[in-house]
């Protein structure tokens, strides 16, 4: 089976070069999976807007309106980094739709990724943190109001704390919430996951995936889907990260993490999360990474149900 890769040109907003958050890294990606092969006719599968409803789902909606009509407050524009557009508000909008789909095409195939996504500080009331919409929530509300029984989990390795994720799905007992980050990183207030684990500075490879591989196990494979948030900002050469890892660390991240799920027959929708830097191409390589991953998985039999 071929890995089925939601994405959308305008997931580029098409930010100046040298804006603090690397928007081109998104072309730069698609470039990058099309060199690699993943991405083809068979494979793309071109994200739509994300309804309306859903949005409301996750967000307040007035919040909702603010960023559709582009009339959000400055204080909001200053915490999410950038002034919300016509083109941010479609990228928005665009990535979240992306998520939704990609979602849908793990529960059908066992594995599919969104080329975005993994805006994990947007928040009810407000975006922050280069995130306007939190697409893993709204699509995590959206397939339980599709289903009200599934159970669901969120496995976020930014190395930023999933606040926006955590503050959304508090109170929803359907959906567990897990963040692995550095502890001294952005955000300042962090929110209360199910289950958060901070980790010092400077902390490499081999103490990562040891917390990770046993933490796996304590989660176990108890859900009909898992959302998995593959930021390579944990990456040394990450420009906002605190931690340390390589490029084979982020490699044997996301196989213990597909791994374990998919080999359980837990169908998984990978995002890519945050990752910065100012060599464009490096950074979509290390994104590429999380897809070069999944493709493995994805050519096994599934016997992943929905």
């Amino acid at each position: 089976m071929t890995l089925r890769i939601v994405c959308h040109p305008d997931y580029d907003a098409e930010f100046p070069a040298n804006h603090r958050f690397p928007m081109r890294k998104y072309r730069a990606l698609g470039d990058r999976l099309a060199t690699l092969g993943l991405l083809s006719d068979r494979s793309r599968v071109t994200a739509e807007p994300a309804p309306h409803r859903a949005l409301m789902r996750a967000h307040d909606g007035a919040y909702v309106d603010q960023v559709l009509e582009c009339r959000v407050p400055e204080r909001i524009e200053r915490e999410i980094g950038f002034p919300v557009s016509e083109r941010v508000a479609r990228r928005a909008r665009l990535a979240t739709g992306g998520t939704m789909l990609a979602a849908r095409l793990a529960l059908e195939h066992g594995i599919a990724c969104n080329a975005a996504g993994g805006s994990h500080h947007a928040r009810r009331a407000q975006g922050a943190g280069f995130c306007t919409f939190n697409d893993v929530a709204v699509a995590a509300l959206d397939l339980l109001a599709e289903r009200p029984s599934r159970r669901l989990l969120v496995v976020d390795l930014d190395v930023h704390q999933g606040d926006g994720t955590a503050e959304i799905l508090a109170r929803e007992e359907r959906v567990f919430t897990f963040s692995l980050h550095a502890e001294k990183n952005y955000p300042v207030r962090k929110q209360s996951s199910s289950l958060d684990i901070g980790l010092p500075d400077g902390v490499g490879d081999d103490a990562y995936l040891q917390v990770l591989c046993e933490t796996l196990q304590r989660l176990g494979t108890g859900y009909d889907l898992v959302f998995y948030n593959a930021g390579v900002d944990p990456h040394r050469d990450d420009r906002l990260g605190r931690l340390a890892l390589s490029d084979d660390g982020l490699k044997a991240r996301e196989h213990m993490v597909i791994s374990h799920f998919v080999s359980a027959g837990v169908p998984v929708c990978g995002v890519i999360g945050g990752g910065y830097s100012n060599d464009v191409e490096a950074l979509a390589a290390r994104h590429a990474i999380l897809f070069e991953v999944a493709a493995g998985f994805a050519a096994a039999p599934s016997t992943c149900g929905s």
